[in-house]
Order: structure tokens, then sequence, then C-alpha cells
């Protein structure tokens, strides 16, 4: 197994994205297939961008086997008041000045949730959110 931690500062939206683009990298070169790519791809960017718009800093583990791809995104934030709500297409909480910079338009969740194999989110009000995001590598729907 192979694993990958990256540091995420909320509201650095200049490197908002970086960790998406490192494991894109990677799992090119491990030769994953490009569906299977882009999905995972698109999940971890819009949840990156989430820990960026909304928490105050937040970790990043990818653990890649050889029968799926396992991320882990553990922010320090104020929580979702309600997960079910988030994770309804247009719902956001994302504040006048991220929306300004063309994020926080409510679809962040329902996009890792379909491109998702497995998604589990827990939070906590005043503590954080993780997220839980899981690839298998031999399915390409």
């Amino acid at each position: 197994m192979m694993q990958f931690e990256y540091k995420v500062e909320g509201g650095d939206f200049t490197n908002a994205g970086n960790a998406s683009s490192e494991v894109k990298k990677i799992l090119k070169k491990l030769n994953v297939s490009p569906k299977i790519t882009r999905r995972v791809v698109v999940a971890l960017y819009e949840a990156e961008v989430n820990i960026v718009a909304h928490a105050y800093r937040g970790d990043i583990i990818v653990e890649i086997d050889t029968e799926k791809i396992r991320i882990q995104l553990n922010d320090e934030g104020p929580g979702i008041d309600s997960i079910e709500q988030a994770m309804t297409e247009g719902f956001s909480t994302a504040s006048e000045q991220v929306r300004e910079m063309g994020f926080g338009a409510g679809m962040g969740l329902p996009n890792i949730n379909r491109n998702a194999d497995e998604l589990n989110i827990t939070s906590e009000i005043g503590k954080g959110t993780n997220l839980e995001i899981i690839t298998y590598l031999n399915k390409e729907n």
C-alpha cells in the first residue's frame, strides 16, 4: 500500500487543488484508468476546496492499494449543522467572499458523492468534519 499526506490551510485559495493535482500525477504513473482517475480527482478537489473555504485547516491522507483508493480528509472548523441538508445540491454556507471567488455554489458534497463509490461523513459542531472517500479500482462506473 502507498500512502500520501497533505496539509491544507483554510482560506488558502492559491494552493487549493495542489493535493488533487499531485494525486492525479500519481494515479497516471500507476496507470489507473483515466475514468477512475477523473472520479478520484474530482471528489478530492471538491473536498480540498471545502476545507479551504470552510475550515481553519485540514489533513488529507490518500491510501492506494491494489483494490481501492481511500481518501481521508479531517478538518478543524465549524462543522456541518446538517449533513443531510449539506448533501442537497445548491445548499451552501459559503461566505460572500468565497462566492465572489467562484466557489461555494453548494455542489461540493453532491459532486463528491456522485464521484465516490463510498462516502462517509462525520461532523461535530465547533470541532470539524471528517470525510472518507473510497473508489474501487476494479469498478469502471
